[in-house]
């Protein structure tokens, strides 16, 4: 199994204004002079962590992290105006410009796929390789089998019943409609209440074996409400897609890309038939079943195989 590489510092960290309301965070680290590679991260709203830096050779590769729109760093924080998908897609092309990059590797999982992707699909001239993990095509059906009864409730049940008792018997058919109001609720408190609990049900299902410190993470008010916040905007709005199937409907524009998919078999939040799914109408992808693995990027076996993936792609 591989470890992640040492803790590296970056020697670049800035700040970009992308529209009128939003400034996002960026910064660089690894070999100034290497192959650049993107590391999308999910949620959306998430936000980077400074290990996210450590699945990559730093002797080889740029490493280069964003804050999209409303998350981590980036400011305002938890900002729903003037954020969809393709604004998303925008601010990344604005940040490949600043830096001078022509062309780079995209790494991403859960809701960092579903952008790897829209991002090669809308600018395939950019993107040299792509290394996806946990693959969230943001379909209805993906977010009704975590967000409503029937899907992971039935395997999580004692923390399924901690999500839904914020939430009125009689608006329990459309959860996601239902935390929404409570997510942008004029009201503080009512907010970060929500917040939490929308967080904490993801963090508990996330891993193979639940991580109580993953599910106390979310304690931390900034990253449960732009987390929660814009995670509940976007599904709401199914992505900002303007169809049910967009990413697999548009595939073919992306399959001559080198690309490597990594999925978990035990994973509840993004299930594995989507990774199978893009497997299928990508035939030269190559795909890593991880057979002991939830969801987590920090899953042994995920981590492993993720480092492996960018080793790999340093021949491209």
């Amino acid at each position: 199994m591989r470890e992640f590489y040492p803790e590296i510092e970056p020697f670049q960290k800035g700040m970009l204004k992308v529209s009128d309301i939003h400034e996002i965070y960026y910064e660089q680290s690894g070999n100034p002079e290497g192959k650049a590679i993107l590391f999308l991260h999910g949620g959306p709203g998430s936000g980077t962590s400074p290990y996210h830096r450590r699945f990559f050779d730093p002797k080889h590769y740029r490493i280069i992290l964003l804050d999209q729109r409303g998350s981590g760093k980036s400011k305002p924080i938890a900002e729903l105006r003037e954020n969809t998908t393709w604004d998303l897609v925008q601010d990344i092309e604005k940040i490949r410009e600043h830096l001078g990059i022509k062309n780079w590797i995209v790494f991403g999982g859960s809701w960092g796929s579903t952008l790897s992707l829209s991002y090669a699909i809308k600018h395939p001239d950019r993107v040299n390789g792509l290394i996806l993990r946990g693959i969230f095509l943001c379909r209805p059906w993906e977010i009704d089998w975590l967000y409503s009864e029937g899907g992971t409730s039935a395997l999580f049940p004692d923390y399924w019943d901690t999500y839904v008792s914020l939430i009125p018997e009689s608006e329990r058919a459309n959860m996601v409609k239902a935390y929404y109001k409570l997510l942008t609720s004029e009201n503080s408190d009512i907010r970060l209440n929500a917040a939490r609990v929308w967080s904490q049900w993801e963090a508990a299902t996330s891993r193979l074996l639940v991580d109580e410190k993953a599910i106390h993470d979310f304690e931390e008010p900034n990253l449960a409400l732009s987390f929660a916040r814009i995670e509940c905007h976007y599904f709401i709005n199914n992505a900002f897609f303007p169809t049910n199937n967009w990413i697999l409907e548009n595939i073919q524009k992306i399959t001559h890309i080198p690309g490597a998919i990594i999925q978990g078999r035990y994973d509840v939040v993004c299930p594995a038939q989507s990774a199978w799914e893009l497997k299928k109408a990508w035939p030269a992808v190559k795909f890593t079943m991880v057979p002991d693995a939830g969801h987590s990027a920090t899953e042994v076996g995920i981590r492993s195989a993720l480092i492996q993936a960018a080793d790999d792609f340093r021949r491209l």
